[in-house]
């Protein structure tokens, strides 16, 4: 298992090997720098901190630069990869020759924030009756009970925050990748908004191609 930071540009469309147009969304993928490794016998597990973007380190706090060892200049995006199956150390810089004899991979990303919305946006009610005279349209109706319980069960779909939380999408094939542009192509939608940080790793229920 592998994996890398990535960056959403955007949406677009391709024609593939049939002629069928597909849309495609396009992943920037720069070099990751490993900036530490977990250990079992130091950390209980295993696993890679790597990092993307570039950040200057008059912008970093004390604390956050101690986690950079090694003369390791710091990162504006930093994530943590376990069970990373791939020789490297602290200092080295991955790029997309991890990808290319994969294809499949599932993105995970923050969802788009929608802010505070009602019942049929967040749940998707079909709402009440829109005829003359009717005064239930987008309201999501009776959520209480009466003397028994009195109150309103944990977990009932009810209005409030949409979006914004972490999401992940399975299984995006992958179209195209060109390690020298930086760019990964993948049929489908990744999370969040365009120019979002994304974590990119092969699918966990998809196999290697080669």
């Amino acid at each position: 298992m592998v994996g890398l930071i990535g960056k959403k540009v955007g949406m677009t469309q391709v024609f593939d090997e049939s002629g069928s147009l597909i849309t495609v969304t396009v992943l920037k993928v720069e070099p990751n720098l490993v900036v530490q490794r977990r250990t079992p016998e130091r950390d209980g597990y295993s696993a890679v901190v790597l990092g993307a973007g570039r950040k200057s380190p008059k912008r970093v706090t004390k604390p956050v630069a101690g986690q950079y060892q090694d003369g390791v200049e710091p990162r504006r995006s930093v994530f943590e990869f376990r069970d990373f199956d791939h020789e490297c150390e602290v200092g080295d810089e991955l790029t997309l020759d991890l990808f290319k004899d994969v294809s499949y991979i599932d993105v995970t990303g923050t969802s788009k924030g929608k802010g505070y919305q009602g019942v049929m946006k967040r749940h998707g009610f079909g709402g009440g009756r829109k005829t003359h005279g009717s005064k239930f349209h987008r309201e999501n109706g009776s959520t209480g009970m009466a003397a028994t319980p009195s109150r309103v069960i944990k977990g009932t779909k009810m209005p409030g925050r949409m979006g914004g939380e972490r999401s992940t999408v399975l299984n995006l094939r992958v179209v195209e990748v060109d390690p020298e542009a930086q760019v990964m192509l993948v049929r489908g939608a990744v999370p969040g908004r365009n120019d979002a940080v994304v974590r990119i790793r092969p699918a966990v229920k998809k196999a290697f191609v080669g």
